[in-house]
């Protein structure tokens, strides 16, 4: 039985094995593997339409030589929707509620963009700590800020995300509890509970999907200064 509304943030375990890592790979299965014939079912096709329609107004902003991110952007894309998505159900656990995991897809991927912008052109990757006409009094304080401001991005990817898709969970766990509470008592406030109840899914449905896109989006603004 659930003692706190924070246990379902709780990695689950098998014999004291975590779980999470069938937690992540699970939702690669349910996609359909593109098949070699020139009729695809419908859903293939639709599939097909959504990614080649991410990847366009991904890369958009982006010159030639970030294209090479479109498969790695566009797979963390699907892979952070689906994994949202499937978190909405019941009795399912949501790995991008941790912030570990979030953290380990933000440091990497972003120091990736930070690494390629000082070895392609460090100039101007060094010039993005120092706006262009700043008065010479300002420049260290201004360096300094830029700075943080550089290292704190990582953080603010995976605290975004992860706050965002925790306190969804929340909110609807807590609505949910009042509805059960009050049925028997208020059987009238308890109906108008669980309308509030359903429009905060649907609403959740759009955090999930936003939330991916943001994060992905946010990727390719930092490899659109570096690249």
């Amino acid at each position: 039985m659930m003692t706190s509304f924070f246990d379902q943030f709780a990695s689950p375990s098998l014999l004291g094995i975590p779980l999470i890592a069938i937690a992540i790979a699970l939702p690669w299965v349910l996609f359909p593997t593109p098949s070699s014939r020139w009729i695809n079912n419908r859903l293939t096709t639709v599939q097909a339409w959504f990614i080649n329609r991410f990847t366009n107004q991904l890369l958009m902003p982006l010159n030639v030589g970030g294209h090479k991110w479109a498969l790695m952007l566009t797979s963390l894309m699907v892979f952070l929707i689906t994994i949202n998505m499937l978190g909405l159900l019941p009795y399912t656990f949501t790995p991008t509620t941790q912030l570990s995991l979030n953290m380990g897809l933000a440091v990497p991927l972003w120091l990736a963009t930070v690494i390629i912008g000082m070895r392609n052109q460090p100039t101007v990757a060094l010039g993005h700590l120092l706006p262009e006409g700043t008065p010479i009094p300002l420049i260290p304080v201004l360096i300094i800020i830029e700075t943080i401001s550089l290292f704190i991005r990582p953080l603010a990817l995976g605290v975004r995300l992860t706050a965002n898709l925790t306190a969804g969970h929340l909110l609807i766990q807590l609505i949910a509890t009042a509805v059960f509470v009050l049925l028997p008592m208020m059987p009238t406030v308890a109906i108008l509970t669980a309308t509030v109840l359903f429009l905060l899914t649907l609403l959740e449905v759009a955090v999930a999907m936003i939330q991916a896109y943001v994060f992905v989006l946010l990727l390719s603004l930092y490899m659109q200064e570096n690249v």
